[in-house]
């Protein structure tokens, strides 16, 4: 599948963003998603994930409260709603199948938060 994320941009402390993420070739209803993000010079981490059937959303402590990953399956899309956003949610983020394969990995999409 071909993953193509978008939405991010520059938003100050406190502001919200939507991002994304759109699939090529093959159904997003055939996958668990997840978004990840990944700091330049840091190893990418695992932001939210959401099962196929769309009814078991996980988060990472660091966004618990303030991300909500969603899909449309019709749109053949994955979102991730984010509010309250930090400086330190800063990085560029991707979505890719949950678990992730090494060949999913879009180009992503930068979002900078302000202070």
């Amino acid at each position: 599948v071909q993953l193509q994320a978008s939405g991010g941009g520059l938003v100050q402390a406190g502001g919200s963003l939507r991002l994304s993420c759109v699939a090529f070739r093959r159904t997003l209803r055939s996958y668990h998603m997840g978004w990840f993000r990944q700091v330049t010079g840091k190893e990418r981490e695992f932001v939210a994930s959401d099962t196929r059937g769309g009814g078991g959303q996980q988060y990472a402590d660091t966004v618990k409260g303030r991300f909500t990953i969603s899909r449309d399956n019709a749109k053949n899309t994955l979102y991730l709603q984010m509010i309250s956003l930090k400086p330190e949610d800063t990085a560029v983020y991707y979505c890719n199948a949950y678990p992730a394969y090494d060949d999913y990995w879009g180009q992503g999409t930068q979002v900078t938060v302000s202070s």
